[in-house]
């Protein structure tokens, strides 16, 4: 087998797996099958999980599991080209080949299915219909009622269209054509007008998407709605400077060491190096790997995954700033 290793040669953590297939799914968006070499198991996912992919200059991105968790011999992520994003997806199209080795992480969830729900309701924007459609396939084994609203610009840009169409006995699929113009779409308000009992949403697409199923689920009780962003959204036009811009001071509590954190760098990169490196993957607080517990302070939390309940207790080292002079951290 003609391979070659894409990223550095081994993994330092995680898995080496070969891209046994790539196929065209949409307008812009390839699938990759990704197995073990010698055709052992994969590690275990959940619906909703994702895994990091090292590509060969250096980025680290994350991508969502998007095939059936049951399914222990193959990881499959789907990727659209973004021309405008910051070269992540260009870099995985053009660069990954079948029979390559590619590094990975193990997969991740911080959007996890919930066992209480008796009924889900799936919304996905484009490309975000990835962990959705995990998703799917992990409700149609436990027998629990679906249906997923796929938006879309045309026929055209719908991925996995041959499986979505299948026969599913426990879920329904509709497909929303906005044709470029989002008043066309979805009546995401509509949709989402009247919360039903021990039914659970789900949604994940791009910024004005997830913006409008925020508002749609505004009144739905706590606990009932999951998200999860795949880029960070960008700040209003006319937003307000973040607090804490400028400089501050974090202690690590096992030594004592006083470390300064420049208003243009991150803890996560201060702390590597003064020779406290931690896992770090999307650099944006979309991903959690970087949850640090912090012990005394206050914190500007920049994130979009961590809870309220989360935030007294955690930070994300990537993003989160300081409003205090210290921030005493847990290592």
């Amino acid at each position: 087998m003609n391979q070659h290793f894409i990223g550095i040669s081994r993994p330092l953590t995680g898995l080496a797996l070969v891209v046994r297939q790539i196929r065209f799914e949409a307008n812009g968006i390839n699938s990759y099958e990704l197995a073990d070499p010698a055709g052992a198991e994969l590690p275990a996912f959940t619906a909703g999980a994702h895994i990091d992919i090292h590509l060969p200059n250096g980025i680290v991105r994350q991508y969502s599991l998007c095939n059936a968790p049951a399914e222990r011999h193959r990881y499959v992520i789907a990727v659209l080209r973004d021309e405008k994003g910051r070269g992540g997806s260009i870099a995985l199209h053009d660069c990954l080949h079948v029979q390559d080795i590619v590094n990975v992480s193990l997969p991740r969830n911080n959007f996890t299915l919930v066992p209480e729900a008796k009924k889900v309701i799936l919304v996905a924007g484009g490309i975000g219909m990835t962990p959705l459609k995990s998703m799917a396939h992990a409700l149609e084994t436990e027998g629990v009622p679906f249906e997923m609203h796929y938006c879309s610009r045309n026929a055209g840009c719908v991925a996995f269209k041959e499986q979505l169409d299948a026969t599913w006995e426990h879920g329904k699929f509709h497909f929303h054509f906005d044709h470029g113009d989002p008043a066309n779409g979805l009546n995401i308000i509509g949709l989402l007008s009247a919360p039903a009992p021990d039914t659970h949403v789900f949604y994940c697409g791009p910024a004005g998407f997830m913006k409008a199923c925020a508002e749609a689920v505004s009144h739905w009780p706590a606990g009932t709605v999951h998200f999860e962003h795949f880029k960070a959204p960008e700040p209003a036009a006319g937003a307000p400077v973040a607090l804490a811009a400028g400089s501050f001071m974090v202690k690590i509590a096992s030594t004592g060491a006083m470390l300064e954190v420049p208003e243009e760098r991150s803890i996560a990169a201060v702390l590597a190096q003064a020779g406290v490196p931690i896992e770090t993957s999307c650099e944006a607080g979309l991903c959690a790997t970087c949850k640090i517990r912090y012990l005394d302070g206050d914190v500007d939390h920049r994130d979009y995954i961590l809870s309220d309940e989360e935030h007294g207790q955690w930070l994300t080292a990537c993003v989160s700033r300081a409003t205090s002079g210290v921030l005493v951290l847990d290592l």
